[in-house]
């Protein structure tokens, strides 16, 4: 888990293991997060609403009540990163070590339907790109200097929530299967959303 070479918060790389868990082959889509809403009576915060697309513009709060009432959590920054790399130690990218290339006038303005491309080693989707995904622990850019070798799920506290994953907001909107992010857990952006996860 890591990477030496990136940024200062993915330091140390550092080897853990994790229980046997699910992850959802896409990120949750507007189709479901809306039947969600509407057997909760809970208000909707929408800003792209086609129903095969991911859902976006929901806080932590927000994914975290849909994982509740779908009988799932959100996954931990050590699942989400080991699904990400397929199985593979040190993979950059969930496709391989090369650097996607997107012409420099590329600029999408809203996220794609799930599951266009080809999915990575573990049969998942958009791991690494359409919205970034929201994950269950709190942040601290120097917690991999602490962090337990087996299930770990972050410090007790803290301000931000962690988020993985590239968004369409970004010029080349894949990001490494290590780079790490976090905001505030009551924040909405357009390019947030969130993918499931379960016990085995």
């Amino acid at each position: 888990m890591g990477q030496d070479d990136g940024r200062d918060d993915e330091r140390p790389a550092h080897r853990v293991s994790v229980s046997p868990f699910r992850l959802g082959r896409t990120q949750v889509t507007n189709a479901s997060y809306d039947a969600f809403c509407k057997a909760t009576m809970r208000e909707r915060h929408a800003v792209f609403g086609e129903a095969g697309h991911p859902v976006t513009s929901v806080n932590w709060f927000d994914a975290v009540a849909y994982c509740h009432w779908a009988g799932v959590r959100l996954p931990t920054e050590a699942e989400w990163e080991f699904a990400a790399r397929g199985g593979v130690e040190g993979l950059l990218y969930p496709w391989g070590n090369e650097l996607p290339v997107v012409p420099p006038d590329r600029w999408q303005h809203g996220p794609e339907p799930v599951a266009q491309g080809a999915p990575n080693a573990f049969g998942l989707f958009d791991v690494c790109s359409n919205v970034h995904e929201w994950c269950s622990d709190w942040y601290d850019p120097e917690y991999y200097a602490i962090s337990p070798a087996v299930n770990p799920g972050g410090p007790e506290h803290g301000k931000r929530r962690a988020s993985r994953g590239g968004a369409w907001r970004h010029h080349i909107k894949m990001s490494r299967c290590a780079a790490r992010s976090s905001i505030p857990p009551e924040f909405r952006y357009a390019d947030y959303g969130f993918r499931i996860a379960a016990d085995v």
